[in-house]
């Protein structure tokens, strides 16, 4: 079965406090974007992981995709499967492409071999591969809480807009950015400031992460600049990454160097 897992962006992102477990509560707008890899699992004698595309940073051993095999595996009578992932969303980029790999997988696996998981069992799986790996089971914009992993269904209407995605050739880590995160309580929710006009979202929606990483990465700010300059009605850092996002009401042409990855998404 070949797939197709996309990407994601968060509009907005507060991070609130620091948990008892070591992780943080946060508030996002999870939101999914068709930049895709390309995945298939087909059976087989022996179950191996195969790759091409942009490089993993991992053993491919230890993938994400195999994990989630194996996580069904110890519950369900899996045959061997060949996992092929051909990786197009590029890593540390704040799109959740491992993320998306991992449940799409789970979901793949699901379909493959009538196994009888619901959506919140198929949730329940992928949050034990990563905090925001629970998004992908659903795939449609979600408020997210807790680690990332407590989910609400939103609605919000981007119809008509357009999303440009600027990807600098700059790996962020999960670790590193969260190890300068400064957590800050929010007197208004994301969710009520999602109410207001698009237009008025630079003013009150904020992605925590742009303060502590802009004056480590200056690229990154002069890219959000740009996107404004050019008429983005919004623009952000996505996640704890390094891509940068616009939402436009048409396409325009953006003046970028050329070994930046660029992705035009419409709603």
């Amino acid at each position: 079965m070949l797939v197709f897992p996309n990407a994601k962006i968060n509009i907005g992102l507060h991070i609130l406090r620091k948990r008892n477990d070591n992780f943080h509560d946060l508030e996002t707008l999870f939101y999914p974007v068709q930049w895709t890899d390309a995945l298939e699992i087909i059976t087989e004698k022996e179950t191996e992981f195969f790759s091409s595309g942009l490089s993993i940073p991992s053993d491919n051993q230890d993938n994400l995709c195999l994990r989630a095999y194996h996580l069904l595996k110890k519950e369900f009578n899996l045959p061997n499967v060949h996992i092929f992932l051909h990786k197009i969303i590029p890593t540390g980029a704040g799109l959740g492409g491992g993320s998306a790999d991992a449940s799409f997988t789970l979901k793949v696996l699901k379909e493959l071999f009538d196994l009888p998981l619901s959506f919140s069992d198929l949730e329940n799986y992928a949050t034990k591969l990563g905090s925001d790996c629970a998004f992908f089971i659903k795939n449609k914009p979600q408020i997210g809480t807790g680690r990332g992993e407590i989910l609400n269904d939103f609605d919000i209407n981007l119809k008509g807009k357009h999303i440009l995605l600027v990807y600098p050739a700059l790996n962020i880590s999960t670790k590193e950015a969260f190890s300068k995160i400064r957590p800050q309580e929010r007197a208004i929710s994301i969710t009520e400031i999602l109410k207001k006009d698009i237009k008025e979202w630079q003013f009150h929606l904020e992605n925590d992460f742009e303060k502590s990483l802009f004056p480590i990465y200056p690229i990154l700010e002069n890219i959000k600049n740009n996107l404004y300059k050019n008429g983005a009605l919004y623009a952000s850092m996505s996640g704890s990454g390094s891509t940068i996002f616009g939402i436009f009401d048409q396409k325009i042409e953006v003046d970028f160097p050329k070994q930046y990855l660029q992705k035009w998404t419409s709603e």
